[in-house]
């Protein structure tokens, strides 16, 4: 008999004697691990997505659905030998994915393309305390329980396993016992209880010897995401960039001495409830994207894929950290201020003729950081969607200093990345309605706007004005103090250059017809 504590019911550690009745694997133990391939496609929401969330959940155990909830899935391909027998043979498939999907399961005999697979079953009926306490009703048991500074043992048959109290029926009457302290010795494992999740395969074998199998299979549980850090110069020109690859894995298992590749794009996949969800990339002497330590990318199908070019362990019920492509230097950054007080407005069904009306906008003014994403820049690699985050030196004690954050989509190389930092804290704008006339007869109105922008700074600032002429498609400028540039159909712009604690006005009437 072996003896095991049980903290509560629900987390006890069960220790059985003998055999557990799982089979053993068929495979030297050299090449338990090898020939594993995995392959991650994530769904995952940079902004909302929190790998530690579903780590502290699976550890805590209060969401046993937290792996299913994981936003993306992976597809692996395991390669082992088994010794097989001419005609039937039933083979264990164990150190599988906890949450693999049976219907994507694929099979092939490397050494004899004739073995076919004539039944298959996936077992994750694993072992833990409530299943096996259920198991032993009606059946002995032994029970040690602390009284004060002694243990008193009970022995008897199992009658009710539940709400934390064990219900024993021993020689002198019945005991209820609270599970909380108590040390719980079983027999032997119940036949049909597996350590490990396991496929089991009815093979049709034509030849006997050693094959060579090949099992391939989608797990829930596994996902990753992109971080960007980027260190910005001085004078906000150009900047260093590290990019990062974060792995989630709560599939079940671990991955040792796996190839690793990830895919990014959006790649449709049907959920059920309660489901989840051409150039190698290389490092110049120059400071570009390029080889040493980082991901190769290349084109699949409409979406990118990147590969490690070593192999890594995957950890189970962890996360971990991996270098999408090595530190690129030297990347130019645009700076833009940019004051939008009306970025929310646009065009309804009618015209908006209401006199007092006043956009609901911002007059704060916005930071924002651009860079071209291509060859000439140093870049020029297909970039996964994630979150960016920019940080400049403080001169006095070169400490990095976080200065915002913004997230960015799935972005093609030779295309713009245009990120948010945060507001100017010492540019300012403001924005009132001068004037507004209306004539509903002759379907006319037109509004004069003042926007004024103050420079607070002890240097020169640029700054980007844009209107959108909501009131209505049909707009003409009939009056202006300085020239504007026309963006698109209702959004117009100024660029101006405002002097150190100066400001610039910005005056413009538009009459709207209908």
């Amino acid at each position: 008999m072996n003896q095991i504590t049980t903290p509560c019911l629900l987390a006890c550690s069960l220790i059985l004697c003998a055999s557990t009745g799982v089979h053993a694997s068929p495979w030297p133990a050299a090449e338990k691990d090898s020939g594993t391939s995995t392959t991650i496609y994530s769904s995952a929401d940079p902004g909302g997505f929190d790998p530690q969330r579903f780590i502290d959940q699976q550890r805590n155990g209060n969401n046993p659905s937290a792996s299913w909830q994981v936003p993306g899935f992976g597809m692996v391909r395991q390669t082992r030998e088994f010794e097989l027998k001419k005609g039937l043979n039933e083979v264990s498939f164990t150190d599988v994915a906890a949450f693999l999907d049976p219907t994507t399961v694929g099979f092939k005999d490397l050494t004899d393309a004739r073995t076919s697979v004539l039944e298959q079953a996936f077992k994750f009926d694993l072992v833990s305390p409530s299943k096996l306490l259920e198991k032993f009703l009606d059946k002995p048991i032994t029970v040690t329980i602390p009284e004060g500074d002694q243990t008193r043992t009970i022995s008897g048959e199992l009658l009710s396993s539940n709400q934390g109290k064990l219900v024993i029926r021993t020689a002198t009457g019945l005991e209820m016992i609270n599970a909380a302290d108590a040390r719980v010795s079983l027999g032997d494992l119940p036949e049909g209880f597996l350590t490990k999740p396991t496929l089991v395969w009815l093979l049709d074998a034509g030849t006997a010897g050693t094959h060579e199998v090949q099992s391939t299979y989608q797990t829930a549980g596994i996902t990753w995401r992109a971080d960007y850090n980027l260190v910005l110069n001085d004078d906000d020109t150009a900047a260093d960039l590290t990019a990062w690859v974060t792995l989630l894995n709560l599939s079940g298992i671990a991955y040792p001495d796996a190839r690793l590749k990830l895919v990014a794009g959006d790649v449709q996949k049907i959920q059920s409830a309660p489901t989840m969800r051409s150039r190698g990339v290389e490092m110049m002497a120059d400071g570009r994207v390029g080889g040493g330590g980082g991901f190769e990318e290349k084109s699949l199908f409409e979406y990118h894929l990147y590969t490690l070019p070593r192999k890594t362990t995957i950890a189970s019920n962890s996360t971990q950290q991996l270098t999408l492509f090595p530190a690129v230097s030297g990347v130019k950054i645009s700076k833009e201020l940019l004051y939008d007080p009306t970025a929310a407005m646009g065009w309804s069904r009618e015209p908006y003729m209401n006199p007092g009306f006043v956009p609901g906008g911002s007059d704060k003014i916005g930071v924002f950081i651009s860079f071209k994403n291509d060859e000439e820049n140093r870049l020029g690699v297909p970039l996964p969607k994630g979150r960016i985050r920019a940080y400049k030196q403080d001169s006095a004690d070169g400490s990095l200093e976080f200065v915002g954050e913004d997230l960015i989509d799935h972005t093609p190389r030779n295309e713009t990345v245009r990120i948010k930092l945060g507001n100017s804290f010492d540019v300012v704008g403001e924005r009132k309605v001068v004037d507004f006339k209306i004539d509903k007869a002759r379907k006319t109105m037109s509004e004069t706007i003042e926007l004024q922008v103050r420079n607070q700074k002890d240097t020169i600032q640029s700054i980007v004005v844009r209107e959108h002429l909501y009131r209505w498609r049909n707009w003409e400028m009939t009056e202006r103090n300085l020239p504007f540039e026309k963006i698109d159909a209702n959004t117009i712009e100024w660029r101006l250059s405002v002097a150190p604690e100066g400001e610039k006005t910005i005056r413009y009437t538009v009459r709207y017809t209908w």
